[in-house]
């Protein structure tokens, strides 16, 4: 199925809530300030498109594509990831809350999330291999036989992983925050 292509747009504060985003691709857009919460955006395609200050809760990404596609200061609140499109899955979050999203099972090399708040997110079985945590919260994520080799914590706090049932290798942690990686041996470091 053919969907028209939407090139170089700009929407901002659109509330797509009572009258959804038409299905179609879209190639380097922009929306800012716009409100998706409980949307269908299923079978959509976003080909380099920034996202601003948007509200994606709850949103259905059934068979979205997400192709080199930036959040910046997103609410994105229970977003089920692993059920979009992995062919050529591309996204990077910034300053955005990502709160009881999943990204269950899904390939997420080298993403990027930086100043993320990221409570209750699922990483179970997720292969996030050279991927960055920088100065992201991770309270009471999940990364559950998650390989996160190459992967840099150094500034993430809150995580509890466990290096038993997950794959470290040459992940990168911090001083500060190693206690994130002993808490399923119930050690307790002191100074």
């Amino acid at each position: 199925m053919n969907q028209p292509l939407i090139d170089q747009q700009h929407f901002s504060f659109k509330d797509y809530t009572n009258s959804p985003l038409p299905k179609a691709e879209y190639s380097d857009c922009t929306f800012i300030n716009c409100n998706f919460e409980n949307s269908d955006l299923s079978n959509i395609a976003f080909l380099e498109c920034n996202f601003t200050d948007c509200n994606f809760s709850n949103v259905n990404v059934m068979h979205t594509s997400f192709n080199d596609v930036a959040f910046q200061d997103c609410k994105i609140l229970g977003v089920q990831f692993q059920n979009c499109n992995a062919f050529l899955l591309t996204f990077k979050f910034s300053g955005c809350t990502l709160n009881m999203s999943s990204f269950y099972q899904l390939k997420i090399n080298y993403t990027k999330f930086s100043k993320c708040i990221m409570h209750q997110v699922d990483f179970t079985e997720t292969e996030a291999k050279h991927c960055e945590f920088n100065d992201c919260d991770l309270q009471l994520s999940t990364f559950d036989r998650t390989n996160i080799e190459y992967t840099d914590f150094t500034s993430a706090y809150n995580f509890n992983i466990n290096p038993n049932i997950n794959q470290l290798k040459k992940a990168a942690f911090s001083k500060d925050t190693i206690s994130g990686l002993l808490n399923s041996y119930n050690i307790t470091l002191k100074d």
